[in-house]
Formats: C-alpha cells, sequence, structure tokens
C-alpha cells in the first residue's frame, strides 16, 4: 500500500447524493448505498462532488451528509469531501466545515464560471489547502469548469504539503503522465472510459461513476494493473464498456448513476434535483440492457 492510499484509497466511487422524490436527502438510500459501496471494495467515498449534485446542496445539507457518511463508513473507507466553488472565501469555509465534519481528505475543483488566471488559481488552491491539516486532491475538469490546470499549474501546486492528489478529467494522459514523472502528485482517474490507460500509465486508482454499481469490478481491475497483468484488467475494463456507455454517455452521470442504482434496489428512488430531471424510459430501456450485460462478468 502507498502513501496515497492511505490518504485517500485507491478504488474511490464519486458517490451520488440519494434523494427522496420531494427532494430531501433520503437517510435510508445513503445508508444502503454506503453500505452497498464497502461491501463492494470501494476504500474511498467522494462524497458533494460532481456526481453528488453539490451545487444544488446546501452548506447545512453537505456538512450533515459528510457528517452521516463518516458516521456510516466507521473508518472502513476515507471520506474525500467535495468544497470547490468558484469563492475562495466560500470554499475555505466549506474546507473547514468537512474537517469538522469528519472528513479524510478534500476534493477541490478548479474555480468554475470566472475564468481566472492560471496566477489565481494557483491563489486559491493554495489558500483553501492552508485552510485545514487535510490532504487535497485537485480537480481538473475543464469540461465543466471552462478553465484548465496547466501543466505548470499542477507543477506548481504540488509543492504544497497537502496538495497530494489530483483527480484528472480532463484526459490528457501525456500531460499526467509529465505531470506524475515530475512531482510526488498521485493520480486518480476521474473518466471511466479511460480507467485502464490511466491505471496501466503510473495512476495510483480511480474516482469512479460507474462503481456506484460495481465497485467491485473497478477493485479487480486495479488490482489486476497492479499486479502487471493486463491480460486479466483488459477484459475487466471492456466488461464495463457498456455500463460505462449507458452511464457516461446516454443522459448525465448523476442521473444515470442514480437510475442504475434504483434499478439495482441499492436506493429507493432515482430522485435528482433540478435542473436535473430523471432518466427518461428510453434512457432507462438502454441502461437496464447494459446493466444486464455488465452483471456477467466477461
Amino acid at each position: 500500500m502507498n502513501r496515497a492510499d492511505l490518504l485517500f484509497g485507491s478504488n474511490l466511487v464519486a458517490m451520488a447524493t440519494p434523494m427522496n422524490p420531494d427532494g430531501t436527502i433520503s437517510g435510508t438510500g445513503l445508508a444502503g448505498l454506503v453500505d452497498h459501496l464497502l461491501s463492494t471494495g470501494c476504500d474511498g467515498l467522494v462524497v458533494a462532488g460532481t456526481t453528488g449534485e453539490a451545487p444544488t446542496l446546501t452548506d447545512a445539507e453537505t456538512t450533515q451528509f459528510i457528517r452521516d457518511v463518516v458516521a456510516r463508513a466507521q473508518g472502513r473507507a476515507r471520506v474525500i469531501a467535495g468544497v470547490g466553488t468558484y469563492d475562495t472565501a466560500s470554499s475555505i469555509r466549506r474546507a473547514r466545515e468537512a474537517e469538522a465534519a469528519g472528513a479524510d481528505a478534500l476534493l477541490l475543483v478548479c474555480p468554475y464560471y470566472s475564468k481566472p488566471t492560471q496566477s489565481g488559481v494557483v491563489a486559491h488552491c493554495t489558500a483553501v489547502a492552508d485552510a485545514t491539516e487535510l490532504p487535497v486532491m485537485l480537480y481538473d475538469v475543464p469540461a465543466r469548469t471552462g478553465i484548465a490546470l496547466e501543466l505548470p499549474t499542477l507543477l506548481e501546486l504540488a509543492e504544497h504539503p497537502r496538495i497530494r492528489a489530483v483527480k484528472d478529467a480532463k484526459g490528457d494522459l501525456f500531460e499526467a503522465m509529465t505531470v506524475m514523472s515530475r512531482t510526488s502528485l498521485a493520480y486518480y482517474c476521474g473518466i471511466d472510459e479511460l480507467n485502464l490507460p490511466y491505471l496501466a500509465s503510473g495512476a495510483t486508482g480511480l474516482v469512479s461513476v460507474v462503481g456506484n454499481v460495481f465497485a467491485d469490478r473497478n477493485a479487480e481491475l486495479v488490482r489486476a494493473v497492479r499486479d502487471n497483468d493486463l491480460e486479466t484488467a483488459r477484459p475487466i475494463q471492456s466488461g464495463l464498456l457498456p455500463l460505462v456507455d449507458a452511464v457516461m454517455r446516454t443522459s448525465q452521470g448523476a442521473i444515470m448513476a442514480k437510475a442504475a442504482l434504483a434499478e439495482r434496489g441499492i436506493i429507493p428512488h432515482p430522485s435528482v434535483r433540478l435542473p436535473l430531471q430523471e432518466a427518461t424510459p428510453a434512457h432507462r430501456q438502454h441502461l437496464a440492457k447494459a446493466l444486464e450485460a455488465t452483471a456477467v462478468p466477461a
């Protein structure tokens, strides 16, 4: 086990936030989902991130959700709390609240919408990392934020003692390998379509949406690559492709992850908050076929 495993885990799941049809957070769904993830080999619960519909959660809801997940997990997995916003002061406040709620680490997205300069990104991330004693995983997802963590920025932020990892949803594998070769930052693939190539290139682990349903399959994938057994890893990844397509390319990740979890009986309802809407019947039908195909290992 390497240092990043101890801080964040290796088989992380971008956890959905179970909700009731009236939009309130479902305590039953939360308990069932955490228990399911722990029983299927997830060792890192990423809460209040993109898949957790963080932009629609109030500060109070987020803090209570972190607290409830920590209590349910009972130390059996690391709890990584999403705290990033486009406002540095708000992000600092959320980071401190997450620390007080018992989170083990922070997920810090690149500031979105306002599109700061790269020096502004460095200042933002440094200020948040300075605000608590928790290790920080940067979240690089320019398709959502409108701005990327550029290579010089990543190299500079790697010098901070608490910035320890990157969730890479940018998909620039050459840049990721470059950063890994020049820093001690641990990389986590944040694109389910590319889990195998990232792991094979040296990534420590995954932050998976599909893992909400099949974290056990991802655990097998991580283990196979660490054992240098690509002949085992390839069919694991190919067996997941129908579900990756259904969850990540049919509609929207949080929508389809909840639809899959409800279809499997892991959470009671697939409810989401506006502006997201529940999966359409056609999308659910496509998902059901993918789940059936994925349930039997390739």
